[in-house]
């Protein structure tokens, strides 16, 4: 086989691969508009005596901008006193840890809150939760990111999905606070509204495994325990243990509206530390659990969805690989006919262009 021929064969199959993912984004265009209206609603509502106890747990790692002000706002949380318990995760190693320990003595006398410290960060926020977790007295366990806002109200949105005993985790949208700050926080922000609107939604309203998005989220402590815990074994263990609880038969419910705002990275390098984390970690998440999912008894369309979302990063490699090759594509690859540029780039190049395009327009469409 000649160079040109290598050359040939590999750019089109990489291209070929890339508009098969570009398939599969249509079609979760097609689901959210078929099925966006399927609103989850609660089994039953509890009534305020029966409300179950909720541990609220706060990770924070040298977060001294925004510590203070998520203190008082989660202080200020509706919901039965008795039934909250707030754990201050507190892994800082600067003078976050200072400002953290005058709040909480300062909120004591208004909410049970306590300010927990670990003189060493094993496992990182995965360890953090863990540890908290082994003191927690909640039936439940909500989660919320230093950077986070949530209403007062929140708590008590999402907690009555949970009267369904197989509820095993609810999550909430994230909004943004900063979405104007610059172009930077611009593009975030249509690019996480393009998951939550779209891809959450589709994969909850058909049964599809989604994940927990590792804040601004309630998580039911028997299920935690019984998909295994916060392992360390991932940089995104709220992904790992979203789909070790749903393989276990737990289910998932995804609420895009109740929103919780938050601040978006503001500079290059955390956006860059951020997309490096999320990308290793599905990837890590599919090296660990695709095998066994992928020969679980779990339904076809589930597979094929939890294979097209956990390798969904590799479209990234795909694409560079296209660049390396387009220019020995150029040199020694003699032109194709007219139609085989019309009958197979042509196509091709749409569906990949129309699919990204119209995913993120219908996601800014529907916050708007």
């Amino acid at each position: 086989m000649h160079l040109s021929d290598i050359v040939t064969n590999a750019y089109d199959l990489f291209l070929c691969i890339i508009a098969f993912y570009s398939l599969h984004r249509l079609l979760i265009i097609w689901r959210f508009y078929r099925y966006r209206h399927l609103l989850p609603q609660p089994r039953e509502y509890y009534r305020d005596t029966d409300l179950p106890t909720v541990t609220v747990q706060l990770p924070i790692f040298n977060e001294i901008n925004v510590v203070e002000r998520l203190l008082q706002t989660i202080a200020q949380l509706n919901y039965p006193p008795h039934k909250l318990e707030i754990q201050v995760l507190d892994d800082s190693t600067d003078e976050t840890k200072l400002v953290c320990q005058q709040q909480v003595q300062q909120l004591q006398s208004q909410v049970n809150i306590h300010h927990i410290h670990r003189q060493e960060r094993t496992g990182f926020k995965a360890g953090a939760l863990e540890h908290g977790l082994a003191m927690a007295k909640g039936e439940l366990v909500a989660i919320f990111d230093a950077d986070f806002v949530p209403s007062p109200d929140t708590l008590l949105k999402m907690v009555h999905y949970f009267s369904n005993p197989r509820v095993g985790m609810v999550q909430a949208r994230w909004e943004h606070l900063n979405r104007s700050y610059s172009t930077l926080t611009e593009l975030q922000a249509l690019m996480l509204d393009g998951h939550f609107v779209a891809e959450q939604t589709s994969r909850s309203r058909t049964g599809c495994f989604f994940n927990f998005n590792g804040t601004a989220g309630i998580w039911r402590t028997a299920a935690i325990y019984d998909a295994g815990g916060w392992q360390h074994a991932t940089v995104t263990e709220d992904l790992d243990l979203s789909y070790r609880a749903q393989m276990k038969g737990w289910q998932c419910v995804y609420l895009p509206n109740i929103q919780v705002p938050a601040e978006l990275p503001m500079e290059m390098n955390s956006f860059k530390s951020q997309q490096f984390r999320w990308a290793k970690g599905a990837s890590q998440v599919a090296k660990l659990l695709l095998p066994s999912l992928l020969q679980s008894d779990c339904p076809a369309h589930i597979k094929w969805e939890a294979f097209f979302h956990l390798t969904n990063n590799f479209n990234y490699l795909l694409m560079l690989l296209l660049l390396v090759l387009a220019l020995p594509y150029q040199l020694y690859v003699m032109p194709y006919s007219w139609q085989y540029a019309l009958f197979f780039y042509v196509p091709v190049s749409l569906i990949t262009s129309f699919s990204l395009v119209s995913f993120y327009f219908i996601a800014q469409r529907q916050t708007d």
